[in-house]
């Protein structure tokens, strides 16, 4: 019996900022698929005044890393999520646990693990984990949270993008916001490019994602049954 062909690979838009695009292409090519990067928000670093000490810091996103110094690395680190956890341990803190989940998981784990009243640091981008922050506070602890980035719409496409787009040669769209769902969603009818996504499958990394993508006329819309990128990626065939 001869062995099954493997499957065809798939072109890929990778909507997701960076630095977490190129990463996420990787990962695409080392499946043997083909990404397109279409990054639709662009991330842009603000200085912040920290705190000068904290027992713990929590972060949603790896997008707030790149804002704290080494200072901070001996510091125990709780993330929303692995691949946040990950990336922090790439940055070189020391003690991190992912909480593997939303942020009301993030919230679950932090105060279980910290002592009652702790002072955490919550770094976090422009009108983010304002829940989170508020969920903390409810449950006793200190919380200074503080923006170290935010998020601006990109203006358009890359080229290379729209013209596999306009190309019908996209196979899968991956959205890993609510925020990048409604900037892909603007993008696409600005550039008068839905039409080319009737046979797209569209895969969002949470429902909140999913929602902004319902006006598109994609094939299918999935959703990651847990909102890490792993799960996403076992979406794709």
């Amino acid at each position: 019996m001869t062995d099954p062909a493997p499957p065809e690979p798939l072109t890929i838009l990778v909507t997701r900022p960076e630095p977490g695009g190129t990463a996420t292409a990787d990962a695409l090519r080392q499946r043997g698929h083909i990404p397109v990067l279409a990054p639709c928000l662009d991330i842009e670093p603000l200085p912040a005044s920290l705190p000068g000490g904290c027992d713990a810091i929590v972060i949603a996103s790896a997008q707030a890393l790149p804002g704290l110094p080494r200072a901070l690395h001996h510091i125990p680190l709780f993330a929303v999520g692995d691949a946040t956890a990950a990336r922090a341990r790439a940055a070189g803190f020391r003690q991190v646990e992912s909480a593997g989940g939303t942020a009301s998981d993030l919230a679950a784990l932090v105060t279980r693990r910290v002592a009652p009243h702790a002072a955490l640091l919550l770094p976090c981008g422009a009108g983010h984990s304002l829940d989170l922050a508020a969920a903390l506070r409810t449950a006793g602890l200190r919380v200074n949270r503080r923006v170290v980035y935010r998020s601006r719409p990109a203006d358009a496409l890359p080229e290379a993008a729209i013209a596999a787009l306009e190309a019908g040669a996209i196979d899968r769209v991956l959205i890993y916001s609510p925020a990048t769902a409604r900037h892909f969603a603007s993008l696409v009818q600005r550039a008068g490019l839905a039409v080319s996504l009737h046979g797209v499958i569209a895969i969002a990394i949470s429902p909140a994602a999913a929602r902004p993508l319902a006006r598109l006329t994609f094939r299918a819309i999935r959703t990651a049954v847990s909102p890490d990128q792993d799960h996403m990626l076992s979406l794709l065939p």
